[in-house]
């Protein structure tokens, strides 16, 4: 994908597509946020050695699935599946985590559920080889394989990101559930939620990597998802995203769920060892007004 830079803020680079590489967005992008409730946390944290437990442990806590999802609603689930790994290898978001927010959403009368992401050259290996697949489809969901015709161009009006190609499907749902792994990355040091939105966008994502921190802001204002599933259930501790040996991972047996996506973030990097003050794109984000770096400050419930 070709791309435009222009001067941007203190002699900075922005970045965004020429003009006609894409069809453009014709219509504005669909508000996904949920009302808040100051009378529920907006993050909550389960353990359980059944995944989907603590899965359903952590979203009841958050006010169920039906504060997110309604009847006849359509809703998209963005899992981390970009890596041809197995569930145990640590890379991509737990299947039965995955599988079990497809059933929540059935639960709930949702019409249509579909789970994607733009990662792996081989989607359709890398979806049966890590589980995701078979779980979405035994709970009435539909997994969709992405090309390059699946995004149209954007406005982001970002501090580096002004336009992009970004999934078209997100225009065409109700709802847009989050749902990452926690995970070493090499590039940020850990990766969680806002991170995983890479894998919602089209064109030549390594451009973005001369000023990821920001990047990763700009998606993550961008999308502003219904609700952030993290799955710590398998934690790779080293040598990711991608992985590869059983002995980088450690297991945690924890779902995150939030309403707040940097709180959720900073939650997460603790089971890498760090605090969010110490991952820099946590840290934009909560200084240009994404979220509260302080999740018991925002509002945090662990149910052990």
């Amino acid at each position: 994908m070709a791309l435009t830079a222009m001067a941007g803020e203190a002699g900075l680079l922005n970045v965004g597509c020429q003009s006609g590489s894409y069809r453009k967005a014709s219509v504005a992008k669909p508000d996904f946020l949920v009302a808040a409730n100051p009378l529920l946390p907006k993050v909550t944290l389960a353990r359980n050695q059944s995944h989907a437990g603590a899965l359903s442990s952590a979203l009841d806590a958050i006010g169920g699935i039906r504060r997110f999802v309604k009847k006849g609603e359509r809703v998209l689930l963005k899992p981390n599946a970009a890596w041809d790994r197995v569930p145990e290898q640590g890379v991509n978001t737990n299947p039965v985590i995955v599988g079990e927010m497809v059933r929540q959403c059935k639960i709930a009368g949702a019409s249509d559920i579909i789970v994607t992401d733009y990662g792996g050259a081989d989607a359709r290996k890398i979806f049966f080889r890590s589980g995701i697949r078979n779980a979405v489809e035994q709970n009435g969901g539909r997994v969709l394989l992405l090309s390059e015709d699946d995004f149209i161009e954007a406005d982001f009006n970002g501090r580096f990101i002004t336009s992009w190609p970004v999934l078209k499907h997100i225009f065409e749902v109700d709802r847009l559930v989050n749902m990452p792994i926690a995970k070493h990355h090499g590039l940020v040091y850990g990766t969680a939620s806002m991170k995983n939105f890479f894998g919602a966008i089209g064109g030549n994502r390594d451009q973005l990597h001369m000023r990821i921190d920001q990047a990763i802001v700009d998606l993550a204002t961008f999308f502003k998802p219904t609700l952030t599933v993290i799955d710590a259930t398998r934690v790779l501790m080293r040598h990711g995203p991608g992985g590869g040996s059983h002995n980088d991972v450690m297991t945690f047996d924890s779902v995150i769920c939030a309403t707040d996506q940097v709180a959720a973030d900073s939650r997460a990097c603790e089971f890498l060892g760090k605090s969010g003050r110490e991952i820099a794109h946590v840290v934009m984000a909560a200084q240009q007004g994404l979220g509260e770096i302080d999740y018991r400050r925002a509002g945090y419930k662990e149910l052990l």
